[in-house]
């Protein structure tokens, strides 16, 4: 285990949640869910018969001690649910949530609508769509935040910022072209997902190819708008911008280039790109010729918490999204109750 999925692991056991897996069929998220009881940052919940689950498991070596299980094949706790579900909400008719609920991501996400799991692990089997689809339909967006995106987490030698080696990297993973409001709410994400998961005072820069009005252009403008977005619904939050790349995090050159009094120029610890072109190209740069090391994407902008894993992720790197996924449980559910107090 790497030392950042350590630490991830470490703090997760410090607050374990239940962790409702609808892949069953899938050896790789059988192996992840044993791990995630094995190492205590977890209680796995899994979507399924119980005597088929525990037989596929045997035949894989893996073992089954302590997890739980919810039958979605059971049209006695599919009604059962429906009935729960629509006591609370009334989004869908008690039919459609007996229907819906005869997958396995709809019914855990059911699950994590109504509180009794804590978050949702899928994507060996399901694609990235279904998962955000899914999600959004069922357990909602955050509030002041319109579309889902994804936090990635470099770890880059040699780069000495406020994080020292760390920086967050968002959207390199979900939204192709993102407008005003988009890039707001990828922002805002961003900062809390960067506070909730890791613990940093986050310093949001709004990356372009113009510092401070160098240029002129009107892909430009949807950046402007989107930093003043940010700050009047969310005044707390660390954001300046527009920044080119060194502007954002290289203090000498902020110094030189940044016209006013900055709390993010030179010192940013999150960079948001202003389309997933400049995402993806980013952070492939870093990861082929700044030997970085890239955590997640994390998915982010749900009302819960969901991850998406990637298709072709190990079990360790399975292993570290479900304990970051964890921790923002725990964070929000603190969040929620100091809210209600």
């Amino acid at each position: 285990m790497n030392t950042f999925i350590e630490t991830m692991a470490e703090r997760a056991k410090l607050c374990p949640k239940k962790v409702a897996f609808p892949e069953m069929g899938n050896v790789d998220i059988l192996r992840t869910a044993q791990r995630t009881k094995e190492t205590g940052i977890g209680f796995p919940v899994l979507m399924g018969k119980q005597e088929e689950i525990e037989a596929f498991a045997k035949e894989n070596g893996i073992v089954t001690e302590g997890f739980e299980y919810y039958d979605y094949t059971e049209e006695e706790n599919r009604l059962a649910l429906a009935e729960e579900y629509t006591a609370k909400y009334d989004e869908f008719s008690a039919k459609a949530v007996a229907r819906k609920s005869k997958d396995p991501l709809r019914a855990a996400l059911f699950l994590l609508k109504l509180h009794h799991v804590d978050c949702v692990a899928a994507g060996k089997e399901y694609s990235t769509g279904d998962v955000i689809f899914e999600s959004i339909a069922i357990v909602g967006m955050q509030e002041g935040v319109e579309s889902v995106s994804s936090l990635g987490i470099a770890d880059i030698p040699g780069f000495d910022g406020p994080q020292g080696t760390m920086l967050g990297l968002a959207d390199c993973a979900i939204t192709a072209q993102p407008d005003a409001k988009d890039l707001a709410g990828i922002a805002i994400s961003s900062a809390d997902t960067a506070s909730k998961l890791l613990g940093w005072d986050p310093r949001v820069a709004m990356l372009a190819f113009s510092t401070c009005g160098s240029s002129e252009h009107e892909s430009l403008e949807v950046i402007r708008e989107a930093v003043q977005i940010v700050r009047e619904s969310r005044p707390d939050i660390k954001i300046d911008g527009e920044f080119q790349l060194d502007s954002a995090i290289i203090p000498q050159v902020a110094e030189r280039k940044v016209k006013w009094e900055s709390e993010v120029a030179g010192k940013a610890n999150i960079l948001i790109f202003p389309n997933l072109h400049a995402g993806n190209i980013g952070v492939k740069l870093i990861q082929i010729f700044g030997h970085a090391n890239a955590y997640g994407p994390v998915l982010q902008g749900f009302s819960q918490p969901v991850c998406d894993f990637s298709r072709s992720a190990p079990v360790e790197e399975m292993l570290g999204n479900v304990a970051m996924l964890v921790i923002r449980a725990a964070a929000e559910e603190l969040a929620a109750k100091a809210d209600e107090n």
